[in-house]
């Protein structure tokens, strides 16, 4: 709002300028320094200091924000306030990058079954064992509307995700879920190994009962041993690298599309792998079929 029409008509009407700055809440000195067309000292520090801040932002490679910025000045010898660091950050519209807390979905039950690992740290891949063993994992998509848990089936024989479901909730019928789109998708000829670590999801009487139906026999990593889940962590690294999860998708819904066009249209069918000899899974299946 332009202040100075409305306080030159108070001056006209002969009322106080002191009056209608401290109506208006600007200091005196920033009227007339206005009034005159000429920048008062703290417009022109405040240019020097937002310099200064770009500078230090971009050399940062974009990663600092209020409080290292604010660190970086002080350091140098710039005397300015922390609240005055970040107003002017936003106002030339500079953000930084924030680690996110972790959202734990790896949840021990310590009253469940335990079973064997089937698996013991062998992920690689086999031409003669094609839906033979599965691995899986959970994780979570931040969504401006709460978290999206998705939850994977990847053939370690071919590294192809065979089977994956999304919700927002971490109830066993994520997985269960999940595991029914492979045996759908797959339809394994004899059975399986499904591996996976010792969330209470994974340990569950229901998945056990679910998967015992479906012919698929379980296999749990050791507590706190992420290696020997390595190839689902290794999924969701490069999923987590390659789509753009540094910031809240807008809807649970623009989540799971973007999930699906990355699994069903690159992952799987194009996106070459180096234990593959660097084709995708789906070369890699046809060759072996061939």
């Amino acid at each position: 709002m332009n202040v100075h029409p409305f306080i030159e008509a108070e001056k006209r009407g002969g009322h106080s300028v002191k009056r209608a700055c401290e109506l208006l809440k600007v200091s005196r000195a920033g009227f007339y320094h206005r009034h005159s067309g000429t920048p008062g000292p703290r417009a022109v520090r405040d240019a020097e200091l937002t310099g200064k801040i770009t500078e230090v932002h971009q050399s940062s490679r974009g990663t600092y924000g209020v409080p290292r910025i604010h660190a970086v000045l002080q350091r140098e010898g710039m005397v300015c306030g922390r609240r005055r660091v970040a107003r002017l950050i936003r106002a030339v519209g500079l953000v930084g990058r924030y680690r996110r807390r972790g959202h734990r979905t790896t949840v021990p039950d310590p009253g469940a079954c335990l079973r064997p690992d089937l698996v013991t740290r062998d992920f690689e891949p086999d031409p003669a064992a094609a839906d033979t063993r599965w691995c899986g994992d959970i994780t979570y998509i931040p969504t401006e509307e709460g978290w999206l848990y998705l939850a994977t089936v990847i053939d370690i024989g071919s590294r192809r995700v065979v089977g994956w479901a999304t919700a927002d909730h971490l109830r066993t019928g994520l997985v269960i879920d999940a595991l029914q789109a492979a045996c759908t998708q797959r339809r394994p000829a004899a059975e399986v190994i499904f591996h996976s670590d010792r969330g209470c999801q994974y340990t569950s009487h229901e998945f056990a009962a679910f998967a015992h139906e479906l012919g698929v026999r379980l296999s749990v990593g050791r507590t706190g041993q992420c290696w020997d889940n390595a190839l689902a962590e290794s999924f969701f690294a490069t999923l987590k690298s390659e789509l753009p999860c540094d910031r809240p998708w807008p809807s649970r819904a623009t989540a799971r599309a973007a999930i699906f066009e990355w699994i069903e249209s690159w992952y799987n069918l194009r996106r070459l792998h180096s234990s593959l000899g660097y084709r995708s899974p789906a070369d890699y299946e046809t060759a072996l079929a061939a």
